[in-house]
């Protein structure tokens, strides 16, 4: 009863997040082909990514004044104009169209992102309830549906416009629950916010591009390792980034139902080391059971650090700064998403995909050792001082 009560107090944001994950689950499930179709390198490709997907950055850092001249359409302006930008990606064949749909998509995707992250955050604060976790683990859980669904559509010849334009659909459907309350609370001018503490916010933006750095070199990279380095088929390749997808499910599902009183901090290093471990296996793996394998403990490992990093942000500074404060974390931790495909791209090009993975999960443990425990002390001494001014 208390899930369905949390599901409702966040129904907005449930909404933007499974349109987020519909959406790059249909473009991760598709990866080998619409590479193949625009007929670039590694390396190049991992460019294109980085060039189109600069939208999300940009679309992150501007989201507070998309809202103040949306309102309550915000959110599903974003989503349609991401929709429109990865059916212009199913029909790109060369790499200045693709890259151009990139920015699109990535640039709705980063606006919708933001603002369910944000709606999620003024649900934690009116009901007392921690609902990131549960939020973010619906994400997944419809992305390892769409990246099935995508993987037998594959299968049964289906192409990226068609697909594109079946998940197109499917967001317009769920456009319907994404309109936004008027909220007058938020600062009128979130770059010139006073109070911000920018040390806490960036470095939380730090821990979540780190968290998503990982999921993103597994969700956009997996099912091109399965096919290219293991050997597998369409249906084989789709079922990396769903079996990532369905370990970050698990993970921030049951970090919601029965993780909810642990120490976060603690969380986030243990999970650190586990989305490390994964990493590593799935680079180390001799075949697709043992690639698999990788790719579930990445993603429950991964799972619950970017949403307790966004939930611990929202929490450290007043209402009026939290759209700005997340606006900011999200933009740097959404860089991942970007920054991830160059680095997975061109170390792959020189020295392998299996490697790609290897450098990842060195990442996920220098989380667990420096900057988790860095942050710590920053939210501790943001912590005290409110209590010596109050």
């Amino acid at each position: 009863m208390r899930i369905k009560d949390d599901l409702y107090a966040s129904r907005r944001a449930l909404a933007g997040f499974v349109v987020i994950g519909l959406g790059w689950a249909s473009f991760s499930a598709q990866m080998p082909v619409i590479k193949a179709q625009v007929d670039v390198s590694d390396g190049f490709w991992g460019t294109l990514v980085l060039m189109g997907s600069t939208g999300a950055l940009m679309a992150m850092w501007l989201a507070p004044l998309v809202y103040r001249v949306l309102g309550a359409w915000a959110m599903i302006a974003g989503a349609f104009v991401m929709a429109s930008g990865f059916v212009l990606v199913g029909m790109a064949h060369g790499p200045f169209v693709l890259g151009l749909a990139l920015f699109l998509a990535a640039g709705g995707s980063g606006v919708a992102d933001v603002l369910a992250n944000a709606e999620v955050s003024e649900a934690e604060a009116e009901t007392g309830r921690s609902l990131m976790n549960l939020n973010h683990g619906c994400f997944s859980l419809f992305y390892a549906f769409a990246a099935v669904c995508v993987g037998a559509a594959r299968g049964a010849g289906l192409g990226p416009v068609m697909i594109f334009t079946g998940t197109a659909l499917a967001i317009a459907i769920l456009a319907i629950w994404m309109k936004l309350p008027d909220r007058q609370e938020h600062d009128d001018d979130p770059a010139e916010a006073k109070g911000m503490p920018y040390g806490l916010v960036w470095v939380g933006g730090l821990v979540v591009l780190s968290a998503f750095l990982g999921e993103a070199a597994s969700e956009g990279w997996s099912a091109l390792h399965v096919e290219r380095t293991l050997g597998g088929g369409p249906a084989e390749g789709a079922m990396g980034p769903a079996l990532l997808a369905a370990g970050m499910a698990v993970g921030r599902l049951g970090g919601h139902v029965i993780g909810a009183g642990w120490p976060p901090i603690r969380t986030m290093i243990i999970a650190s080391c586990i989305a490390g471990s994964g990493l590593a296996l799935s680079g180390i793996a001799p075949d697709i059971p043992v690639a698999y394998a990788g790719f579930l403990l990445g993603g429950l490992g991964v799972s619950v650090v970017g949403p307790l990093a966004l939930g611990l942000v929202g929490q450290a500074v007043p209402g009026h700064l939290r759209l700005a404060a997340i606006s900011q974390a999200a933009a740097l931790g959404y860089a991942a998403f970007f920054l991830g495909p160059v680095l997975m791209g061109y170390v792959a090009e020189g020295f392998g995909l299996r490697v790609s993975f290897y450098v990842i999960a060195a990442v996920m443990f220098m989380v667990a050792a420096v900057l988790v425990p860095l942050w710590a002390r920053l939210l501790a001494g943001q912590r005290a001082g409110r209590h010596i001014r109050s």
